[in-house]
């Protein structure tokens, strides 16, 4: 056994063992001491990052022999029950918003060294300043103190939203609960998002994906989850209303919801007090994608399918209602 086999499975052994203790009856003195505290499902992400610490790294693999950065995280955590798309830029999308202050294990961190917001790798935080990650510069996967590379940090994600289970009422392991697929939500904007920089073609046809109109683009991106709803922006907030479940209040939309809009009538809000929208004749439709940010299409000159901020800009102003189709 190497020096560095020997290592990792040392490690894994010390967190198997911290968290075994949460089980005990006398383990929650040891459970509040530990650095972190586990959930079931944590364990297991955190269990199958260190198994896989020196496998080989090989760019855009998904295991089990070779990892590109994503690939390790969506095999990972495929192996834990979610599906996950092999890509940095949907994997920047799903979960919940992190703050470095605030990582648990199991979290995604996500770094960029080029001084930009566009995520270049992604890794697992696995506790004690610590994650595994797919290093396209070792050639393999490995161990990184998070604090060495925190000025690359750009973001965090967290899929495990379950909280530690307090001791007495913890399942024993053997007994753990499956781990769940991600959201409907989630998922849908993982599809909207493989349809980034998609030109953009009014009237397109439904069935040709190399041009996407607005109602076009959010009518694949549910069709490529297995829901399907009607092709024109208009039928889409008429099934919305009678089959899904609709919001007519901008606080109340949820990560995958579809955002219906007027006509454009200026960029203040001012130009658009005084109108009743539930009048307006709706032109314009996104997937909305939390954090105040809407995926869509909108004009050949805008660059086709992109992210654009929804919070504090015309496209808020024009907001008529929104809501899932399910």
């Amino acid at each position: 056994m190497t020096k560095r086999d020997w290592l990792q499975k040392s490690s894994v052994a010390v967190l198997l063992s911290t968290s075994l203790l949460m089980f005990t009856d006398g383990g929650q003195a040891a459970a509040a001491a530990a650095n972190s505290q586990l959930s079931a499902k944590s364990e297991q992400v955190v269990k199958l990052a260190y198994d896989l610490v020196g496998e080989d790294y090989q760019y855009g693999a998904e295991g089990p022999d070779a990892f590109g950065s994503a690939g390790f995280v969506a095999y990972i955590y495929g192996q834990a029950g979610f599906d996950l798309q092999n890509s940095l830029s949907s994997l920047y999308q799903v979960g919940d918003k992190v703050d470095s202050s605030n990582l648990l294990p199991g979290d995604l961190v996500f770094f960029s060294s080029n001084g930009s917001h566009t995520p270049q790798y992604v890794g697992i935080y696995v506790g004690d300043d610590t994650f595994v990650y797919a290093s396209q510069s070792a050639d393999e996967v490995i161990k990184v103190p998070f604090s060495k590379r925190s000025g690359d940090f750009i973001g965090a994600r967290r899929l495990l939203k379950e909280p530690a289970a307090s001791v007495g009422n913890s399942p024993t392991p053997d007994k753990q609960s499956p781990a769940p697929s991600a959201t409907i939500g989630d998922k849908v904007i993982a599809a909207g998002l493989k349809y980034l920089g998609t030109p953009y073609k009014f009237g397109d046809s439904r069935s040709d994906k190399r041009y996407m109109d607005c109602s076009d683009f959010t009518y694949n991106a549910y069709k490529d989850i297995g829901i399907k709803i009607p092709t024109n922006s208009r039928s889409q907030k008429e099934f919305v209303e009678k089959y899904g479940a609709p919001v007519y209040q901008v606080k109340d939309l949820q990560k995958g919801d579809l955002i219906f809009m007027m006509s454009y009538k200026g960029s203040k809000k001012s130009d658009y007090q005084g109108i009743d929208k539930s009048k307006q004749r709706i032109t314009h439709v996104g997937i909305y994608l939390g954090d105040g940010r809407i995926l869509h299409t909108y004009s050949k000159e805008s660059g086709g399918v992109k992210i654009t901020k929804f919070t504090d800009t015309s496209w808020e102003y024009r907001f008529v209602m929104g809501g899932r189709p399910y």
